[in-house]
């Protein structure tokens, strides 16, 4: 959730970004606007993953960790 939400947002700023003055400035072209597309989609597909990941990983190691650390704390 908060991947996709990060994502929207860069995705969001670079079309908020070209909203302002344009005078002097030459329209997109389509290869721009499809390496901007690829680019953010990219990078939300890294932040799912990477949130995914983590949760994983920590669903899966925390009883272990937790057990690690009550053991440590009876010596």
């Amino acid at each position: 959730m908060a991947a996709t939400a990060a994502g929207l947002m860069m995705v969001g700023s670079t079309a908020f970004a070209a909203t302002g003055d344009t005078t002097g400035t030459p329209d997109p072209t389509f290869g721009d606007a499809y390496a901007t597309f690829i680019e953010g989609g990219g990078a939300l597909g890294y932040g799912a993953a990477s949130l995914i990941a983590g949760a994983y990983t920590g669903i899966a190691t925390t009883p272990a960790l937790i057990l690690h650390s009550l053991e440590h704390h009876h010596h």
